[in-house]
């Protein structure tokens, strides 16, 4: 199963990684044809409209962060990812990043693979523990075959994707992961997104810079972590999608006529930073000019210009509808990061032993660990798609620092901190862990008979003798919980045959003490409990009296899930 799920997801990478270059190539022929050199500029707009109306009005299915998603459903959903999503994400994310939208395709064919493992353990019936690790297996297969990359395939999965893995579960990730990159060499060869051959190996005198890289990498990576999430927020609060879509598409656009290397990917352009070839990054621009008369005093400040509105453009794509991932966008800024600092230290240091393109490839390592708050898969990725491991070390140095000086100021990842905020995952709490498995719906008792409040002790007590249960619900016509009977209010005076017609329920019941809806958390229920003091509690949504919560009952469930968790 796990490798029929990596050959899917390989396949599907390619599917995606093919169409997006057929779409690029033909829409630069229409420039060529038309003679429109700024048409790319407009490119941008319109695969983000194609891109809302096709998600909105077609497939119906928002887009976004695609990997919260898949986290989502793992922590909330039992594993269980739409159908949909197979297809979907390829289609939109080929849109938005085919016109040039500023984002990635790793996201996308992540969760398309994610969702071919849901969708196929579904098929055949597999458990919740099984369903999840082929979601691991179809991540670990999409990433490996879209970058050539197993081990960083096998890392991701392990290191993002799912927070339990022991050996046993460890195996179907390697296969898939195998399999992924196996039907990416048969369909395409060496024509994978960016590689690079390393000619040179690390020297120690060059640590110092490393360390300053690493501090570097992981301020750039805050700073595109917030700014991303602000514009992405702010773009969001345009009620209308389309609305949305037209002012972000168009601000986006505007970025891109003063930055043209924003457009796309980018992985072009971290080619041409690779090859010591800056000027490529201001193709089209004004700023050609500067630099083919020889004046590179401009390119730090060019520099530091694109690594701050990189975020920018990339919150832009996503916030105004567009689908992909920052995958990319963070191994892009990255190598902008460690050009521009290999550049600046060899202005002021002419001396000093700084090989640009080392520098490049580190900082795409560095900004990427902190971004996506995944450092081992940051150190492999590069090592491997530079196909040895002369830079392994400044890479370890780097990673790690650029992961703790993120961490510092923010605790969780992009893909994980709303999730967490809201209570959709939990992590370092086995306690919380376990109640968040728990789903409240199923364990709402529905069982107890309810009384009208103008009904009399007689009609009470036959409906004492057919329930099985000492509570009983008083609700009016409506569905509105007005208090509770317990058989202790009425033992003493339910034998009394004077008082069995003539005291009404209104009188005797007792309002409750708290009250919990089906939509909160268990957090927020076991403190309503604790708070209360009360064994059960009613269950309210909308003014309405869906049924009762037993404190028993979620114990026994708590116990059962802890088990469970223990022996797996």
């Amino acid at each position: 199963m796990a490798g029929f799920v990596g050959l899917l997801a390989g396949l599907a990478s390619v599917t995606l990684k093919t169409t997006v270059h057929l779409i690029e190539h033909l829409l630069q022929n229409n420039i060529e044809v038309t003679g429109f050199d700024y048409l790319w500029v407009f490119y941008p707009l319109i695969g983000i409209l194609l891109t809302v109306i096709i998600s909105k009005f077609i497939i119906k299915e928002s887009t976004g962060h695609g990997i919260s998603k898949v986290l989502y459903a793992i922590s909330k959903r039992s594993s269980v990812i739409r159908k949909t999503r197979m297809y979907s994400n390829m289609l939109t994310s080929a849109i938005t990043v085919g016109f040039g939208g500023s984002v990635g395709l790793e996201a996308p064919i992540v969760v398309t693979g994610s969702a071919i493992g849901s969708n196929l353990a579904r098929l055949v019936h597999l458990d919740y523990k099984k369903r999840t690790l082929l979601i691991g297996c179809g991540s670990a297969g999409a990433i490996s075959a879209i970058f050539n990359s197993p081990i960083a395939g096998v890392i991701f999965a392990v290191e993002v994707m799912l927070t339990d893995v022991t050996i046993n579960k460890f195996i179907p990730i390697l296969i898939a992961s195998v399999c992924g990159q196996l039907v990416s060499l048969v369909l395409l060869g060496d024509d994978i997104l960016f590689a690079f051959r390393l000619t040179d190996g690390f020297s120690a005198s060059e640590t110092p810079y490393y360390l300053l890289l690493g501090i570097l990498c992981g301020g750039a990576s805050l700073y595109f972590t917030k700014i991303l999430t602000k514009v992405d927020e702010g773009v969001s609060k345009i009620k209308s999608v389309l609305v949305r879509a037209l002012l972000g598409g168009m601000s986006l656009g505007l970025i891109i006529l003063i930055f043209p290397s924003l457009y796309g990917e980018g992985y072009a352009m971290v080619i041409k930073l690779l090859n010591d070839a800056p000027s490529a990054l201001f193709k089209h621009h004004i700023l050609n000019d500067l630099f083919s008369s020889g004046r590179f005093l401009f390119l730090p400040l060019a520099l530091m210009g694109v690594i701050l509105l990189k975020p920018i453009a990339t919150g832009l794509t996503i916030g105004s509808g567009g689908s992909g991932g920052i995958f990319a966008p963070s191994l892009y800024m990255g190598g902008l990061v460690g050009f521009f600092v290999g550049l600046v230290i060899q202005l002021i240091y002419p001396s000093a032993p700084i090989n640009l393109s080392h520098f490049t490839l580190v900082g795409m390592c560095g900004v990427m660990s902190g971004v996506l708050h995944a450092p081992l898969t940051a150190i492999f990725l590069i090592a491997e798609i530079t196909s040895g491991y002369m830079l392994f070390v400044p890479l370890m140095l780097v990673s790690a620092i650029s992961y703790s000086t993120v961490t510092y100021f923010d605790k969780h990842s992009i893909y994980t901190r709303n999730l967490i905020r809201r209570g959709d995952i939990v992590v370092s709490d086995r306690d919380k862990m376990v109640l968040n498995k728990i789903n409240l719906e199923k364990i709402i008792e529905k069982d107890l008979l309810t009384i009208n409040p103008d009904a009399t002790l007689d009609q009470l007590i036959n409906l004492v003798k057919k329930s099985t249960r000492n509570i009983f619900p008083v609700v009016t016509e409506t569905g509105e919980l007005k208090g509770i009977i317990t058989l202790d209010h009425i033992r003493e005076i339910m034998f009394d045959e004077s008082k069995r017609t003539s005291v009404l329920v209104s009188t005797l019941m007792t309002e409750v003490p708290a009250h919990v809806s089906s939509h909160d958390s268990m957090q927020i229920v076991m403190n309503k409990f604790e708070i209360s003091q009360a064994w059960n509690l009613p269950v309210i949504d909308e003014g309405k009296y869906i049924g009762f919560l037993s404190k028993s009952r979620i114990f026994n469930t708590y116990r059962t899930h802890l088990i469970r968790q223990t022996k797996e």
